[in-house]
């Protein structure tokens, strides 16, 4: 479905408003208008929506507990609040005009401190564009489930506090620190089999618990006895197989396996990484998520205005603020910072539209499929559905961007005492350019690869792990020896980290690190 303009079409009688308030009588009418342009020409598909209006507190707040409307309490919330609150106050840091949250219905925050053009611009943006990508995109229905995340955070919430009711706040405090530090390795990278929702957890929550115990020792049965001292052949294998290694999921590992665990610890566990999972694809759409709101809310406000629902003064204020957003300083600006996601995506996702209404001869050689189709809302949402930011960039990023953004690729090569320029503006070069920005935005180059690759069950029960070292670089010291102490820490026993050259298995580096007392209760299995 593509936008067809009509000039002569009857304009509003009055606009939706006239002055910078805004009362929930506006708030909905703008909706309702904004919903006819999103749904019978922009052709989108989203959820219902729940629309809160919220103060400077509570944006705070949310901030702090990273926008979920119901959370657990962990004190790494309350310094994220102060030290936000402080910024805010001081004036060196600026609050979000709204926060989004993917789930059924999609929850949008807006602040009660917007203009009434700023509130029409929010819902645009958060309430149909944000919502359209979550509803739709492939990582986010292979990853998320969007029905139950509210229902779930209710049940995490409460168990936590049942938690620090029985055990003790400071016990659940020092385990959450634990998972915190191993968060950014608590996904599953590849789709696994979805036996439940979470809206079932709760339910599920004993009847998993009892079938992970009778894993857990049918593993610890094949720690070889006094009694017992020959060796099996079969042993090793089986062991792998039951600690399903290599595992690149490191608190699902601890949560399934770390011997001195109690169930309600691996339960907190088990929370933890199912929250970060529902984090996991953001962190590779950011790109294509925030492109995809931007232009719907350009697309909208446009409309608006057109049809004479908003007023000269109002669209020159909504013009402002979208500049500021998709504005893309040049590398030697000092306000540079690499590039805009917002900038990036906002771009592609308009040069998508030039592709198929006014292609150029260069169009049609690099976007035969494409070039000329004129339906170029078919050719978005279908973009929007099926890929995410690496693939993004490397499909559809043309010459004619890379040469408005001035991309270049330079070889930073530490062997070498001079940078050396890869890639220039020809055929050979946009197609290097495209492969190098692309793999910016791939996560198995920018997050590290660390894996749990054994375990000494037949001597000191060591944990050993492999961080596969892309182009030899090393993990931060400091960092290292920190997240690995709560590593040990949930272990219990001891644990080794090498660092491995993928292109030659030499051992760059090693770390390792005993466990402390407290993390481990007395009623573990």
């Amino acid at each position: 479905m593509s936008i067809t303009l009509d000039r002569t079409e009857a304009r509003a009688e009055r606009p939706l408003f006239e002055s910078a308030d805004w009362g929930f009588e506006i708030i909905q009418r703008c909706h309702d208008e904004i919903a006819k342009i999103a749904h019978d020409e922009l052709g989108l598909d989203v959820y219902p929506n729940q629309i809160e209006v919220i103060g400077t507190e509570q944006m705070l707040d949310a901030y702090s507990s990273i926008g979920m409307p119901l959370f657990y309490k962990h004190w790494s919330f309350g310094k994220q609040f102060a030290r936000n609150e402080a910024m805010y106050r001081a004036g060196m840091q600026g609050l979000a005009y709204e926060i989004v949250i993917n789930s059924n219905p999609c929850i949008s925050y807006i602040m009660e401190e917007n203009t009434a053009t700023m509130q029409t611009l929010v819902i645009a943006h958060a309430a149909f564009g944000h919502n359209h990508f979550f509803k739709n995109n492939y990582v986010f229905k292979q990853w998320t489930d969007a029905d139950g995340i509210l229902d779930y955070l209710e049940f995490a919430r409460d168990y936590i506090m049942s938690c620090e009711e029985r055990y003790g706040e400071a016990n659940v405090e020092r385990l959450l620190d634990a998972a915190h530090a191993l968060m950014s390795h608590a996904v599953h990278k590849y789709p696994r089999k979805r036996t439940n929702d979470l809206r079932t957890e709760e339910k599920r929550q004993r009847d998993r618990r009892l079938h992970d115990e009778q894993v857990f020792n049918d593993l610890w049965r094949t720690v070889p006895g006094k009694e017992n001292t020959r060796p099996d052949p079969t042993a090793e294998e089986r062991r792998r197989a039951l600690l399903q290694l290599p595992q690149e999921n490191i608190l699902y590992f601890m949560e399934k396996t770390a011997p001195r665990l109690a169930p309600w610890q691996r339960e907190i566990l088990r929370i933890v990484r199912i929250i970060a999972q529902y984090f996991y694809p953001q962190i590779q759409t950011k790109v294509m998520n925030e492109g995809c709101a931007t232009y719907v809310h350009y697309k909208i406000m446009n409309r608006l205005h057109e049809k004479g629902l908003l007023t000269d003064g109002a669209m020159v204020e909504f013009l402002k603020s979208h500049t500021n957003v998709v504005f893309q300083p040049h590398f030697d600006d000092p306000r540079y910072s690499g590039i805009n996601p917002y900038a990036l995506g906002f771009a592609m996702m308009q040069d998508i539209e030039r592709i198929c209404t006014n292609p150029t001869e260069e169009d049609r050689q690099w976007f035969p499929h494409i070039a000329g189709t004129q339906d170029y809302m078919a050719v978005l949402r279908d973009v929007w559905a099926n890929y995410r930011d690496e693939s993004f960039v490397l499909q559809f990023l043309s010459p004619h961007l890379v040469r408005q953004f001035g991309l270049f690729h330079v070889m930073d090569d530490s062997s070498e005492p001079h940078l050396r320029v890869e890639a220039i503006h020809d055929e050979r070069g946009y197609r290097k350019i495209k492969q190098a920005l692309a793999k910016h935005y791939d996560v198995s180059w920018f997050a590290p690869d660390i894996q749990v690759v054994d375990v000494n069950l037949a001597g000191d029960r060591r944990l050993i792990l492999h961080h596969r070292a892309l182009n030899k670089v090393l993990l931060e010291e400091k960092d290292t020896r920190m997240v690995l102490q709560h590593l040990a820490d949930l272990w219990s026993y001891d644990v080794l980290l090498r660092e491995i050259d993928p292109a030659t298995d030499a051992v760059l580096k090693e770390h390792t690190a005993s466990p402390r007392a407290g993390i481990v209760q007395a009623d573990a299995p």
